[in-house]
This record gives structure tokens, C-alpha cells and sequence, in this order.
């Protein structure tokens, strides 16, 4: 069984890969987004970036730093099929998912004006703020010395494998296959 898990910016393509993976080789999703927003939901509070953001922190605060990729892991084992974690956003989930076997951490990055096009053409409840907003949020997620808070920063630099998606998505496509093809390989 393999893991993937996936980091990268706001908008980057980790969904893209993530759909590539799951329709190209039968890959399991399991969603840092959608456990979280599900606990939101569960607390009643409104489901935006901000309120997933303090929700996610919590979890991590009143448990341990890795516990929603922790919980998404254990998912994933009783599924028994290859896998992908989407969204890893702290170091301590990366530490924790290292110490699983066949674990290969994504990162994915593109340049700012683009990554935004990608999120308003999402439509999610989450992505309709401005330009301004969308680069204030990435910001307060880029690095933070605090293990229950998000450092995208030290997770893309403690990836595995790096992409770039400021081409076609068919260009992203070939570089994740490669990728694949060498893992399968190994």
C-alpha cells in the first residue's frame, strides 16, 4: 500500500493531482478539508477558511499536532488500497506519516495571480474572497513556529517530490506520472 500525501499553496493543484491519481490509479482521497469541515459543521459554526482554520488548530492543540492526518491514516489502512492525503499542512503530520511505510510526500506550488484564477474558478464557499484576502490567508499559513499551526513553507521544503503548475494541466500530469512511475519502480 502506498501513501501520497500532498502539500503546496493556496490553489496550487493538489486537487488536480488528487483527481488524476484517484481516476489514472484507483488511488483513495481522503480530505484534510472535508474532515474538517465536517467537525465544523459538527460544532456549528460557519464552514469559511477562517472557522476551518481556528477548527483545525484545535484539533491539533487538544490532541497532537498530527492528529487529523493521523486519523485520515487510520482510514486509509482500513480501506487497504493506495492512497492520498490531501492537505498536509504542519511538519508534525509530515513526521508522523514518515514514520508509516511507502510514504511519499507532493508539493505543489504555481505563481500567485494564477493560483487565485484556479480558486475562483473552485467556487468554493471558502474561495470566494478577494486577491487582497486570498494572499492575507496564505501568509497566516505559510510558516508559523507553533507545531498545531500551518507552516506550508517547511512542508513543501520536507517533500519528497516538488511540482510546478504554471502550465497545462497536461504538463502537471506528465510530471506526476513520472513521478508515479518512479515510486512504483523503487
Amino acid at each position: 500500500m502506498i501513501i501520497i500525501g500532498i502539500t503546496g499553496t493556496l490553489g496550487a493543484g493538489k486537487g488536480t493531482i488528487v483527481d488524476y491519481l484517484v481516476r489514472n490509479f484507483h488511488f483513495e482521497h481522503f480530505s484534510v478539508r472535508a474532515f474538517v469541515s465536517e467537525e465544523v459543521t459538527d460544532r456549528g459554526l460557519p464552514v469559511n477558511r477562517d472557522t476551518m482554520v481556528v477548527v483545525a488548530n484545535d484539533l491539533r492543540a487538544r490532541h497532537t499536532p498530527s492528529y487529523i492526518v493521523d486519523e485520515l491514516y487510520r482510514r486509509a489502512v482500513q480501506k487497504g488500497r493506495d492512497a492520498i492525503i490531501e492537505s498536509i499542512r504542519t511538519p508534525g503530520e509530515v513526521d508522523s506519516l514518515r514514520q508509516k511505510n511507502n510514504f511519499y510526500l507532493f508539493a505543489v506550488d504555481a505563481e500567485p495571480l494564477l493560483r487565485y484564477e484556479h480558486i475562483q474558478l473552485r467556487k468554493s464557499e471558502t474561495d470566494r474572497i478577494s486577491f487582497e484576502t486570498f494572499l492575507d490567508d496564505e501568509q497566516r499559513e505559510y510558516s508559523s513556529d507553533d507545531p498545531n499551526k500551518q507552516n506550508l513553507k517547511r512542508c513543501i521544503e520536507m517533500a519528497d517530490f516538488q511540482f510546478e503548475n504554471n502550465g497545462t494541466v497536461e504538463h502537471l500530469y506528465l510530471q506526476v506520472q513520472e513521478t508515479i512511475d518512479l515510486i512504483m519502480n523503487l
